[in-house]
């Protein structure tokens, strides 16, 4: 039940950045009720603009955001691939590997970290035979090369070795029992340039859409990728943006509370600079952080995303009680964590289905927010439909404060029939 009696209990006029969505007064009637979960799909076709062989729109703008198993239990990996299945959505695997645990009939984005870790060679680099060879056995939809996470940006990861069992030791192709590193930085390209070479070789060798993920610190590797890429021969087909707010199992504390900017002043800043390059429309943008929450969800496609990824939402689907005990491998409620005892209470089965509830309560209600202001489909929203309040009575236009102008995020008038006769069937 997602109503509640008696107003708000947020003091509206004394919380500084409160966000406001400015309703229209004549809004658009609800759909008829229909069987099923409610689905927003993507207002963009992931690898459409630039032709990969595996282009696809995906059925759901919602998204499983990347979590590796190792630092998650099998259990919980099984839920969460089981849960997209229902709710028709994606599951970002993680930097981890793809485990068997991720083949429950949830759709993937194969995610590629320093480590390599399903396209490892012996040495540690990146092996193409063997990144064949784990598509080849797995739905995998979308490749995404992880730069940096918020979290730790520019630190790199690790998986402590007591959660390194011989079954993620297999997958991962490291040593059992030992601490598994994730440098600081790929070996397989080391530039802007090099970078896109490297996306290009992996759609030619896979034919699916390639991407990369990444927090956001200064933006002189982002005015190099957005030249590189205008005379169009070469591209990422879309951008994972993470605020400096992400989640993780294990990171620096000083990592997580003072490197990469949040989320919406790194969103504002990478699709300022796509956009000045008329190169918005050729990407997609996913955005991660903090951003499970209707009215949230609609800022971050009114700040340019197409995609909107959760992950300690899902978490929370799943039973995690925010014990913040993940990088001890003694997770209470057996969602983070290898021992066998501690995740027997979590049921996938039952687990499945409450994520797949909340990702489908939560496009509902992105929806109801849609109509409200007349809209149908989250594309159509931009800044102009939000203010933020501070806490002198004053109240400032969302389009100004992170200077867009006024219909910078709304699709080209072709791509927005498309979407609207996407809603009505």
């Amino acid at each position: 039940n997602n109503y509640f009696g008696f107003g708000t209990d947020n003091d509206l006029e004394l919380s500084p950045n409160y966000l406001i969505f400015k309703h229209a007064v004549f809004g658009k009637d609800e759909p008829a009720r229909h069987d099923g979960p409610v689905r927003i799909p993507c207002g963009k076709v992931l690898g459409g603009a630039r032709g990969r062989k595996r282009a696809f729109r995906p059925d759901s703008m919602l998204y499983v955001s990347a979590m590796s198993f190792g630092s998650l239990s099998e259990r919980a990996v099984m839920a969460i691939n089981e849960g997209v299945k229902l709710a028709g959505a994606l599951h970002n695997t993680g930097e981890g590997g793809i485990a068997p645990f991720h083949d429950h009939g949830g759709p993937l984005i194969w995610q590629l970290g320093t480590g390599y870790f399903g396209a490892r060679g012996p040495d540690g680099r990146f092996d193409r035979s063997r990144f064949l060879d784990t598509l080849a056995r797995h739905d995998v939809r979308a490749i995404e090369i992880k730069l940096s996470q918020g979290a730790k940006p520019g630190h790199g990861g690790i998986l402590p070795g007591a959660k390194v069992t011989a079954q993620i030791a297999a997958i991962r192709g490291v040593p059992v029992g030992e601490d598994c590193v994730s440098p600081s930085t790929h070996s397989a390209f080391h530039c802007a340039d090099s970078l896109l070479d490297f996306v290009e070789s992996l759609a030619e060798a896979s034919g699916l859409p390639v991407g990369i993920k990444s927090a956001i610190g200064e933006t002189g590797f982002w005015h190099e990728l957005a030249r590189l890429m205008q005379n169009g021969e070469r591209g990422v087909d879309f951008v994972t943006i993470d605020g400096g707010e992400g989640g993780t199992g294990a990171a620096p504390l000083v990592f997580s509370d003072h490197v990469a900017l949040p989320f919406k002043l790194a969103m504002a800043r990478v699709f300022g600079l796509f956009r000045a390059a008329e190169l918005q429309e050729r990407v997609v943008f996913f955005g991660s952080g903090k951003l499970g929450f209707p009215h949230l969800g609609l800022l971050a496609t009114a700040l340019g995303c197409d995609m909107i990824g959760v992950a300690r939402e899902a978490m929370l689907a799943l039973g995690c009680i925010q014990a913040q005990r993940c990088h001890t491998g003694h997770c209470p409620t057996g969602v983070a964590t290898q021992n066998r005892w501690l995740m027997r209470g979590l049921d996938p089965t039952s687990k499945a289905a409450r994520l797949a509830n909340y990702l489908a309560t939560l496009q509902k209600e992105m929806l109801w927010l849609c109509h409200a202001a007349g809209l149908s489909h989250p594309a159509e929203v931009t800044l102009e439909h939000f203010e933020i309040l501070g806490d002198h009575f004053v109240a400032t236009p969302a389009n100004e404060l992170f200077g867009y102008p006024p219909t910078a995020t709304l699709p080209p008038a072709e791509r927005l029939a498309e979407i609207r006769a996407l809603m009505a069937r």
